[in-house]
């Protein structure tokens, strides 16, 4: 006999809009903790546990990420293949929080920040002190990038040899950060006992030795800097930076980086590295820029010096730093001089 039907043998599927989901992401307990070292057209080359002497892996960006910036020297965390054999792939789950930061801009009228490092200990700001000739404005601007971004500044003189270093290190004397002499043909001793145990980032003009230092302080350099990835399946180029692995600690070669924007930088972001004047300048006006009369003629600062708590020089430099951040754009060449 036919069959009789009722509303009961009514199955109606429920829209797209009314299906139950979940919120539950997974939480990747079982990431493994790596170090961005190179950063090359949508993939990220991984230290797995910040070691180099594992095969380095090669990693995407996990899409719960959406679009967070992942840069050199940041600490991710790590699923997937982690073999680092040739054509695998591994996703980044996470990125953990920063310590510092090195960050720049297009230039004084660009407000869009750039991070170019993360998590680097040192920044060490390389000049020659002859051929070509040093630049105080390009230094100037480098040191209030590291202070503003927590990390510690070195002065790495070049070509010793060819002009005395005196001259130009002693303007930044009364600022009490290390600077180290280096002479062509000489392995840079000093220098890569200041970088042992941390993860640094060197900066400098094309021309300055920069790439020397580089392929001393880290022999295969060229053979590491020559291939990125299976998966990019590209070379390394001049414009991005690079993370190498010292006998103990990082060094990251910044050759794109010539020169740094300053719109991201207040005067108090500079002035908070400096832990003998970061409470003095509470009792500033507001609006204060720090550079003293007739400019800023409340600051407190030169109240510290006539009390005869801050020494005159070590002011004096201070102030010629922050003029940086009121300097005309990098791409001026007076402005570097």
């Amino acid at each position: 006999m036919p069959r009789e039907y009722d509303e009961s043998d009514v199955r109606v599927r429920p829209g797209r809009g009314t299906r139950p989901r979940t919120k539950r992401r997974p939480d990747h307990a079982d990431a493994e903790e790596a170090m961005v070292t190179v950063v090359d057209r949508g993939r990220w080359t991984c230290a797995p546990g910040g070691d180099p002497d594992r095969p380095p892996v090669t990693a995407m960006r996990a899409r719960e990420l959406g679009r967070t910036p992942i840069v050199v020297g940041d600490r991710v965390g790590l699923v997937g293949d982690l073999s680092g054999a040739p054509d695998t792939l591994a996703r980044i789950v996470r990125v953990e929080e920063r310590s510092t930061v090195l960050r720049r801009t297009a230039d004084d009228t660009d407000s869009f920040e750039r991070t170019v490092v993360a998590n680097a200990d040192r920044l060490v700001i390389v000049t020659a002190v002859a051929d070509p000739e040093p630049r105080t404005g390009f230094v100037d601007r480098c040191l209030v990038a590291a202070y503003a971004g927590g990390l510690e500044p070195v002065l790495c003189l070049t070509k010793a040899d060819l002009a005395d270093p005196a001259p130009f290190a002693e303007q930044y004397a009364d600022l009490e950060f290390p600077v180290v002499v280096t002479r062509r043909g000489e392995f840079p001793t000093e220098l890569g006992a200041l970088l042992e145990g941390r993860v640094s980032a060197l900066v400098g003009h094309s021309g300055v030795g920069k790439s020397t230092l580089v392929n001393a302080l880290v022999p295969d350099a060229v053979q590491r800097t020559g291939v990125v990835s299976g998966v990019g399946k590209g070379r390394h180029t001049t414009v991005a930076a690079i993370a190498l692995p010292l006998a103990d600690g990082w060094v990251v070669d910044t050759p794109g980086v010539r020169s740094f924007g300053l719109a991201h930088v207040t005067p108090n972001a500079v002035i908070a590295a400096f832990d003998d004047l970061a409470a003095a300048v509470e009792d500033c006006p507001r609006g204060c820029g720090h550079l003293g009369p007739p400019a800023d003629p409340e600051c407190a600062l030169d109240a510290l010096v006539t009390a005869g708590a801050l020494r005159p020089g070590r002011l004096g430099a201070l102030r010629r730093v922050l003029v940086a951040l009121r300097a005309a754009p990098p791409g001026a060449p007076p402005a570097e001089r």
